[in-house]
């Protein structure tokens, strides 16, 4: 394990306070056959509907993912939205107690329309305007009362009227003289006066564009160097800061500490799905980074990682710490990191659903990976968008095999599997049967070997009770790991 795979590996469980613009996110998914007769718009055909947490409730969510302690500080109104939001937190075991309720303003919600993976309309129920002193004095009093203990405080500004000018400066006195980091993600405003004293500020290429007035991109959409100096120079020159991270899409994140020249740290390319709560991740891992002591450019190495895998996914889906260090592990971290446990497969797969994805599901010891199993794995992988393989651990294989297998661990198997551009995850699992693991990733394709014919498909009932389809694959003849182990120990005898 590398040096900052083992940093983050060793993070602990820092105490972080959020404070910013709670969002109820919908999701309304669903199909596009055809374009309206009453106007030329398409539409869509509900299939489902999800809510998440939104806004700061996304950043405090991923702290919860990243293993840190997060309380959130923010207002909802006392409507159905709030109830939701509030619901969800509490199903993700996040404390709610410096939420405030203040029912003469409706709870912020987004609703978003998507056909598949393509957004085609947002909707916006809000009300923006400031709040009263006694809702910003009943905040600020609860935010007080869980400042010892805490290592950073994390302002999530969606310009909704909980941060105020005011409010920002009050907020960020209040830690300074708890000793506590102030990192903020800003609104999309031109005056940032009101973060005066932050520890760092985290604006995205455009956002920093508007509040410094310079040119960050050229025509081709490229950061311009320079213009990113200037502009992280004049941040924290203006706020009295001790850094700028400017968040610059595909290219990476420019930082610009105090004193020093600027640099860039690039992203690898990936395919972006969705960039909402790109900027969420960023400051959640920044802030449980730079609360557990580790230097910024370790900080914005990792946010870096965590900002791109967020764009991969649709919607605000957090991100677990398991998950960074697989990207971490390098090359061949593209298979390492096809190895999942089944807390992990189920948020990935929920996703792959969401995006309207069939999941196919197989299993099977695979001890001496030959043509035939590249066949039949290529032949699964055919019958729909992503390929679950369930393999048998060494205890199981011993029990099938004998005790002369398997050959290789399941860790040399699972790795070897994972190189198969075919396979997209793997799951060991150690029960007689894979019936338990069936129903865990409950496939839309069962698939299994033509010689299960006879036998009966283990999981056939289960799959077939909600529509899934278990289809049997041809077998190449004469190949099989106990043949060619067979002839490859009587050669060893001659």
């Amino acid at each position: 394990m590398n040096s900052l795979a083992q940093k983050l590996q060793n993070l602990g469980k820092p105490r972080i306070l959020v404070v910013g613009d709670l969002i109820l996110d919908r999701y309304v998914w669903g199909e596009v056959e055809r374009i309206s007769p009453e106007a030329p718009i398409p539409v869509l055909f509900a299939q489902r509907q999800e809510a998440r947490l939104g806004g700061a409730g996304s950043v405090v969510s991923n702290l919860k993912a990243l293993g840190a302690e997060a309380l959130i500080f923010g207002i909802v109104g006392a409507d159905e939205p709030a109830r939701r939001f509030l619901s969800i937190m509490k199903g993700l075991g996040l404390l709610t107690r410096g939420i405030v309720k203040e029912p003469s303003r409706p709870t912020t919600q987004k609703t978003r329309f998507i056909a598949r993976v393509q957004h085609i309309l947002r909707v916006d129920e809000e009300v923006v305007s400031c709040l009263s002193e006694k809702i910003e004095t009943k905040i600020l009093s609860r935010l007080k009362k869980e400042l010892s203990g805490s290592s950073a405080l994390l302002l999530s500004d969606y310009n909704k009227g909980l941060l105020s000018p005011g409010v920002c400066r009050k907020i960020i006195a209040t830690a300074r003289k708890a000793n506590l980091p102030v990192l903020v993600d800003p609104a999309r405003i031109r005056d940032y006066s009101k973060y005066k004293g932050a520890y760092l500020v985290t604006p995205n290429r455009e956002e920093a564009a508007l509040a410094s007035g310079l040119e960050l991109a050229d025509k081709a959409g490229k950061s311009i160097v320079a213009n990113l100096e200037k502009a992280g120079a004049k941040f924290i020159t203006e706020l009295k800061l001790a850094a700028c991270a400017v968040t610059l899409h595909d290219q990476g994140i420019f930082l610009k500490r105090k004193g020093k020249k600027g640099q860039i740290f690039p992203t690898r390319p990936r395919a972006a799905y969705d960039v909402t709560g790109a900027g969420d991740m960023v400051l959640a891992m920044l802030g449980a980074t730079v609360a557990a002591g580790f230097s910024l450019e370790d900080a914005v190495t990792l946010a870096n990682i965590a900002g791109g895998l967020e764009v991969e996914r649709i919607g605000v889906v957090p991100l677990t710490r398991q998950e960074i260090l697989a990207e971490l592990a390098g090359s061949p971290a593209h298979e390492t990191r096809k190895v999942k446990s089944r807390t992990e497969l189920k948020g990935l797969l929920t996703e792959h659903r969401r995006r309207g994805e069939r999941i196919v599901f197989t299993n099977g010891c695979f001890d001496v990976l030959h043509a035939g199993h590249i066949k039949f794995l290529h032949f699964a992988r055919s019958q729909g968008d992503v390929l679950v393989l369930g393999l048998n651990s060494d205890a199981s294989v011993r029990k099938i095999k004998g005790p002369g297998r398997p050959i290789y661990t399941q860790n040399e198997r699972a790795q070897m599997l994972s190189a198969l551009a075919d396979v997209d995850y793997v799951v060991i699992f150690g029960e007689p049967t894979p019936e338990k693991l069936i129903q865990a990733v409950k496939p839309d394709v069962l698939v299994k070997g033509e010689d299960w014919k006879e036998k009966g498909v283990v999981g056939r009932k289960f799959v077939e009770t909600y529509g899934g389809k278990v289809i049997l694959a041809p077998l190449v003849q004469g190949l099989s790991s106990s043949d060619i182990i067979r002839r490859a120990r009587k050669k060893e005898k001659s």
